[in-house]
């Protein structure tokens, strides 16, 4: 089949002048800059012996050599892992080994980590972008198959230690050349980590003849003015990150009319919140309900932004898309776990066949999501079966308390999770950053008024920021470990 990389290219060689990347220091790259660098870094990979069945493991801050690298990697049929800033360099190092890393490539700033893991997972070949030399004659895509992998990506860590995720090369080659898919040479701004989802919407956007503009990480200030300078048309933002930005306009509105349409998703977002967002930037946004290991599972459209009643919901199902609500026996229930079947999803998990078969079932993808569809066929996603809190009395879904929190007007950001006490129950806490002063006595109050008493949080921190994994999600690992200490 087509390796995807040819129609990348193709798109990025509409005109070789034109400006495609606008890096964070400020430079910029022409599309014949790209792709002469996509190709250098192809052959100084060739070099070292990648090609079909390779591992090359990349460690960087968000720049254009990110991309380009992975461009490289899949352009010879190889395989790319994104060894995230923020996780342990012990952990990365496992990672590297589990997923048996050929070439290790990094910027400037990871050398030093890159030299530990490489020396950690025993791997061969370690390079920095500039040592990735070769000439910039062009290589010709490797013909790949459907299911060869293109890349494996690992959960953020929330629940665990890190899972890797097998990508084929079919659902997403798929996916970027389908002929009904929109062809818009949009303006992309990436603020977020070009080893998520804002790396695969660049593919399209590059594909499509459009540009991008990349931020190392998430400013609202930076992003404002920066979606002001670039006429910035389309974004990708988790929903804590667009409530700092809704706040950000607020305070300091900027000229954001080229905004055609911000996409969000990741994490359950706030109907309260994204009432806010609609009323300062308008009914653009479009999210997307999807899993790495599921892809794509439902979406509301910027249309039914305007309407207040479904910012509670994770929309209507992609087409194509099957959905199906079931209880513990798998069952059809009318409330339970999420589970779906369409094509351009995973492949299952790297090495771990027992978790593999637990959560890809009879052509079924088990997301471990908790839901339900209401009477007019909107999906509504309560929580993570995981996340669940079991408290004397009956089930605590987080998402719901914190919507409860975030709807005082002192709370800025929330994050719910459990915590077992010496009895071994469950307790519900809060982690809380305010606005202004608050009697925390009035927090639980507040939340009892509204839920009832078995929600209400039996401990809360207020801190100055909520952590976060390096996946851009609320770290509850992290939140729940420090609350047992």
């Amino acid at each position: 089949m087509q390796n995807y990389v040819a129609a990348v290219l193709a798109g990025i060689g509409t005109d070789p002048e034109r400006v495609v990347v606008h890096q964070p220091d400020g430079g910029t790259i022409t599309a014949a800059g790209l792709t002469d660098l996509i190709h250098r870094y192809a052959h100084a990979l060739r070099e070292r012996g990648v090609g079909r069945g390779s591992t090359v493991s990349i460690m960087s801050d968000n720049r254009a050599e990110v991309q380009a690298a992975r461009y490289a990697t899949n352009l010879l049929g190889a395989r790319v892992v994104s060894l995230y800033e923020g996780m342990a360099v012990d952990t990365l190092a496992v990672i590297a080994a589990d997923v048996e890393t050929d070439v290790l490539v990094t910027d400037t700033a990871h050398a030093a980590d890159g030299a530990r893991i490489a020396e950690q997972a025993t791997i061969k070949h370690v390079l920095s972008f500039s040592e990735m030399t070769g000439p910039s004659t062009p290589i010709e895509p490797v013909p790949v198959h459907a299911d060869d992998i293109y890349c494996v990506r690992h959960t953020g860590g929330t629940t665990g230690h890190p899972k890797g995720i097998l990508l084929p090369f079919g659902p997403h080659t798929a996916q970027l050349t389908d002929p009904r898919r929109p062809r818009q040479p949009d303006v992309m701004l990436v603020c977020s980590t070009l080893a998520h989802l804002a790396g695969m919407m660049v593919d399209g956007v590059l594909l499509a003849g459009g540009s991008v503009v990349i931020q190392t990480r998430f400013d609202p200030a930076s992003v404002l003015d920066a979606i002001e300078r670039h006429r910035v048309q389309v974004t990708w933002l988790l929903p804590a990150l667009l409530y700092q930005l809704t706040e950000q306009q607020r305070r300091s509105p900027v000229d954001i009319s080229s905004l055609r349409v911000i996409l969000y998703g990741g994490a359950s977002s706030s109907p309260s919140r994204m009432a806010e967002a609609v009323e300062v930037f308008g009914p653009i946004f479009l999210q997307m309900y999807a899993q790495t290991e599921a892809g794509g599972i439902s979406v509301l459209m910027p249309a039914e932004h305007a309407r207040p009643e479904l910012l509670g919901t994770a929309g209507r199902p992609f087409p194509g898309v099957e959905i199906r609500i079931v209880d513990d026996a798998g069952d059809d229930a009318p409330t339970g776990e999420i589970i779906k079947r369409a094509d351009g999803q995973s492949r299952g998990y790297l090495n771990n066949p027992e978790l593999t078969a637990q959560v890809w079932r009879d052509g079924w993808v088990h997301t471990g999501d908790v839901g339900f569809f209401d009477a007019s066929g909107y999906l509504h996603v309560t929580d993570r079966l995981k996340d669940m809190i079991i408290v004397v009395g009956g089930h605590v879904y987080p998402t719901e308390v914190e919507e409860a929190l975030l709807r005082h007007p002192a709370i800025a950001a929330t994050a719910v999770f459990g915590v077992r006490d010496s009895d071994g129950i469950e307790q519900v806490h809060a982690a809380l950053v305010l606005r202004s002063e608050l009697d925390l006595d009035a927090v639980r109050a507040h939340v009892t008024e509204q839920m009832g008493r078995q929600y209400a949080p039996a401990a809360i921190t207020v801190l100055d920021a909520i952590p976060l994994t390096p996946a851009g999600k609320p770290d509850k690992k992290l939140l729940r470990a420090a609350a047992r200490e």
